[in-house]
């Protein structure tokens, strides 16, 4: 038994050793900052959280644990109480810009937020969403004009050939460009699926469980449950607004890529048929070359003897070649070239105006009328 404690307490004492401390960034109500590091397993216990809640990945989540709201962002963990804001890892390059110069002010009233004059909460959850889509619309700013300028040279119908280097940067640019359609996926689900839960509406509400007279109602007569419902409307449509615009650039980008193959396609046939006209043109030249290669045998006859033979022999292997040349030029050409399309009748448009239908239809009536009264007087 004594060496099954002893077992137990040096277990014990490992696995705090190798607990991971996180660096903790601390705002409170009023925008003052405090910075300490603590253990995985003394924060949780302090929070009254699950070691699990702590347990951060890569992708977005908003959930609520015993009065807290538990936010991941990518490489932002944050976890919300009524009272402040702490953020996790904090020490991170992407980050600290935003943590040191923006989100004090904005949780203190200086940043002008909408939710000011609501809860701790309101502001905290608004102040880390307006940073996630500040973030996608900048990777999307950035991706924009990149992939506009590439298309462009890349579309040109003068260039013969397609610049690799052009292709290579697309590529990469397509590559970021699903990453951000993939990452506003994610930002749209995650609201979406909270959006569709009025208890999870509720539960992100933490004062109203502290101090239920905050939630009587708003100025507006408004309840503040359905403040923050529109609170996460109003940043899904900003998603959703973003990710219209990536998905109108990946619709550019596969109608340029098919005007690329196309304007190839074009070329390589061009070539196709200048190959083509140069091999009838030799096998025309050959075929009148046998002439040439009769009289060149050695054999003796008298044609050789008239000096005006050569002239007629020459002038014929010419001629039959070129009318033979043209005659598979003009086969070419109508197997080739495509047919024409055929007539369509005009027709009238549905778009046409309701007056001038009425009077089209009139006429026809009366035009109508008047062949079956011209027929009966026949008749």
């Amino acid at each position: 038994k004594l060496y099954q404690h002893a077992t137990t307490e040096a277990s014990q004492a490992t696995l705090a050793s190798v607990s991971p401390v996180f660096a903790v960034m601390k705002l409170d109500k009023e925008g003052n900052t405090t910075y300490f590091e603590k253990k995985k397993t003394e924060l949780y216990q302090e929070l009254g959280l699950q070691a699990r809640d702590l347990r951060f990945q890569h992708l977005m989540s908003i959930a609520t644990r015993n009065n807290r709201i538990i936010m991941r962002m990518e490489f932002l963990k944050a976890v919300i109480t009524p009272e402040f804001l702490l953020i996790l890892d904090y020490r991170n390059l992407n980050l600290e810009h935003w943590l040191f110069n923006e989100l004090a002010s904005q949780l203190a009233g200086e940043g002008q937020l909408v939710t000011y004059s609501l809860p701790f909460e309101f502001r905290a959850i608004e102040a880390i969403l307006q940073y996630r889509i500040s973030k996608l619309q900048g990777r999307l700013n950035t991706l924009q004009p990149q992939i506009l300028e590439t298309l462009e040279a890349l579309v040109d119908p003068k260039l013969l050939s397609v610049d690799r280097s052009k292709l290579h940067i697309l590529l990469q640019n397509g590559k970021s460009l699903s990453e951000l359609e993939t990452d506003l996926k994610v930002f749209k689900e995650t609201i979406l699926e909270i959006l569709d839960e009025e208890e999870l509406i509720e539960e992100l509400c933490l004062s109203k469980w502290t101090d239920p007279q905050v939630f009587e109602g708003s100025t507006a007569g408004i309840d503040h449950a359905e403040e923050m419902e529109l609170l996460l409307e109003n940043y899904y449509r900003q998603a959703e607004d973003l990710a219209n615009e990536a998905r109108e650039l990946r619709v550019l980008i596969d109608d340029s890529e098919s005007i690329i193959f196309i304007n190839l396609d074009s070329h390589r046939n061009v070539m196709m048929r200048l190959n083509l006209q140069l091999t009838m043109g030799t096998f025309s030249l050959s075929l009148f070359g046998l002439i040439g290669v009769a009289f060149g045998m050695n054999l003796e006859s008298s044609l050789e003897e008239d000096p005006r033979i050569f002239w007629l022999v020459t002038g014929i292997m010419f001629l039959g070649s070129g009318l033979i040349w043209r005659r598979l030029l003009s086969f070419l050409g109508r197997h080739l070239e495509p047919p024409l399309p055929p007539h369509v009748p005009a027709v009238w448009k549905k778009s046409q105006p309701a007056s001038g239908r009425v009077e089209i239809k009139s006429n026809l009536k009366a035009e109508a009328f008047g062949l079956s009264r011209s027929a009966l007087t026949n008749q």
